[in-house]
């Protein structure tokens, strides 16, 4: 009697063994997985992210150095009933009535440290709305989704001219409301609509967040830079490339305002309407 005592004690045993063994096993399969955590926007490449205290501002104003040019009507060839309800105009150069320079996208060239590049925002939108892309000039920054939206309900195409990112050629049709894109590497996009010939529309890709766009009277502010000198550099679409240098003082405010020449086309075409207005 005490050995089958002895027996029924030691295959007790033997079976809370087993089960207690598989016990690393079994909370392997029962673990839940760890929570994603939350999509943070890239830091660029060199640009170190940190808390900007006492950071001053730059303001200024994009100007037009010749006569202001006379807008250039563009034919609508296609899908006029959506797209023919608005007069549409060539955009390579947007001035205002006081010469202010729209579209430009200024930045801070040889920045290294300053705000995240989280500053400039939730969300990026490209549209195209009234057969037109809008903004005509999109801010993005690097690694972040672009939600690309059809408005018009027809067909479009994103159509993208790159030297650092995969060029991108994809049909929107109007059912298709909204897609996105993203942009790896810093610079300027041209795009396009190759259903829609006139239209055409930059994409600026921003590794840092001192990137802005001026707005349609050519004026613009870089906020919370730190105390220091920098090279702004300026971009337009048609006019070129240009940089100035600028001295921001800690807690203050600097002016970093920039004139473009016309182009030798431009100047010949307002000499060519200033002669024929005598």
């Amino acid at each position: 009697m005490r050995k089958l005592f002895s027996l029924i004690l030691a295959l007790m045993f033997a079976s809370f063994i087993v089960s207690c063994g598989g016990g690393e096993e079994t909370a392997e399969e029962t673990e839940e997985p760890m929570a994603e955590k939350p999509s943070e926007m890239a830091a660029p490449s060199g640009y170190m992210a940190m808390d900007v205290t006492n950071g001053g501002t730059i303001t200024g104003k994009v100007t037009f150095a010749g006569q202001i040019p006379p807008k250039v009507k563009l034919e609508v060839t296609k899908d006029v009933n959506v797209c023919g309800k608005v007069d549409h105009y060539k955009k390579d150069v947007v001035v205002s009535q006081d010469k202010g320079l729209a579209n430009v996208v200024v930045k801070l060239s040889n920045i290294s440290e300053g705000k995240a590049i989280s500053a400039m925002g939730e969300s990026f939108e490209l549209d195209q709305n009234g057969c037109t892309f809008v903004p005509h000039v999109t801010l993005v920054p690097v690694g972040e989704s672009l939600t690309i939206l059809n408005s018009d309900g027809i067909l479009h195409n994103i159509h993208t001219y790159s030297d650092k990112n995969p060029p991108i050629n994809k049909a929107q049709p109007g059912f298709k409301k909204k897609m996105t894109e993203t942009f790896e590497k810093p610079e300027i996009i041209r795009v396009a609509c190759d259903v829609h010939n006139w239209m055409g529309g930059y994409i600026a890709v921003a590794d840092h967040p001192y990137h802005v766009v001026t707005d349609k009277s050519g004026n613009f502010t870089i906020t919370d830079v730190p105390a220091g000198t920098y090279t702004v550099e300026y971009w337009q679409e048609t006019l070129g490339t240009k940089t100035a240098e600028v001295t921001v003082p800690a807690g203050g405010e600097a002016d970093a305002s920039l004139e473009y020449a016309p182009s030798s086309a431009q100047a010949d075409m307002g000499a060519q309407e200033l002669a024929s207005s005598n």
